[in-house]
């Protein structure tokens, strides 16, 4: 992705910056990068580390205060091209991180995270409080995360696991997977794309999950209390338990209750399958396909 920068980059010599400033808690950290890279880990130090390779041509700043830590790169002719950052924060420390051919990492955060790029991958590990990822092209990929999650992608796939807290995710071109989550307000949307949530279904709790083109596979405890509503105008709908429907059913619409009902769970698909399992069914049927895969790609090479 970054090929051309890097060359253009590579007709200057190769600089390293290597600074150390100290900070104050609840201190940020804002870093914006056109392109490269911006790699953030965490220590125990009250100060933050800034180490950068960069072209000869270019001058990276640090503008430390009690509130803020601001770094950026500028260059003798114009914005610089390509800088990758390894940066070291308390790890605590709010982080508020942009691009634009950049791919972004954080690993080890407990605090909140702010990570934008047009064009990159953003790989989280961490965070607490407010989270909000996004990229247009590139992957959205987070775990061990805390609070309210905000996850957004236009043309690939989002990916989340351990997660505790609210969770919102959307992209357009891109499968969306939700796996290990604790939460009672989970809403994924996607246009091209498969959608696959296994999490909690708290009494009381919102689900929603919907895709135009893809399939839904949702894990529901048969001992859950949930009012469950389907939608889809060219696909199946299939559970691993026997369900019983309630009100009206049309042929793209009808509801069903399990327990109570005071969770409510919304699904829908214009053109795909519909299917619930119990918790850690999906992984299962995904190792199936897997192997079922193989065997056939074996099949055909023997043939």
């Amino acid at each position: 992705m970054l090929t051309t920068l890097a060359a253009l980059a590579g007709l200057a010599l190769a600089q390293q910056t290597d600074t150390t400033v100290p900070v104050r808690a609840g201190a940020r950290l804002e870093v914006n990068n056109f392109g490269g890279e911006i790699a953030v880990k965490t220590w125990s130090k009250s100060a933050v580390r800034i180490a950068a390779s960069h072209s000869s041509r270019d001058r990276i700043t640090v503008d430390a205060s009690d509130q803020l830590v601001r770094v950026k790169s500028e260059s003798r002719r114009g914005p610089s091209q390509v800088v990758d950052y390894e940066i070291t924060v308390p790890a605590a420390m709010a982080l508020a991180l942009s691009g634009v051919y950049t791919d972004i990492s954080v690993d080890g955060s407990q605090g909140e995270i702010t990570a934008e790029t047009v064009q990159g991958t953003v790989k989280v590990s961490g965070g607490a409080g407010n989270v909000s990822l996004k990229s247009v092209q590139g992957d959205v990929t987070l775990e061990k995360a805390r609070g309210r999650i905000d996850l957004s992608s236009v043309n690939e796939t989002i990916k989340a696991s351990q997660i505790s807290g609210d969770v919102s995710a959307e992209t357009v071109n891109g499968d969306i997977s939700l796996v290990q989550i604790e939460s009672a307000n989970v809403e994924a949307n996607t246009v091209n794309g498969d959608i696959v949530y296994d999490g909690t279904i708290k009494d009381g709790g919102r689900y929603r999950f919907s895709t135009h083109d893809g399939d839904l596979r949702v894990s529901v405890p048969e001992k859950s209390n949930v009012s469950i509503s389907v939608s889809t105008f060219d696909g199946d709908f299939s559970a691993c338990y026997p369900v019983q429907l309630v009100g009206p059913k049309t042929k793209h619409r009808f509801s069903f209750t399990i327990g109570s009902g005071s969770a409510r769970l919304e699904l829908e698909s214009f053109n795909g399958d519909i299917r619930l399992c119990r918790p850690g069914q999906l992984a299962k049927d995904r190792n199936e396909d897997k192997d079922h895969d193989q065997d056939h790609d074996q099949h055909q090479e023997e043939e």
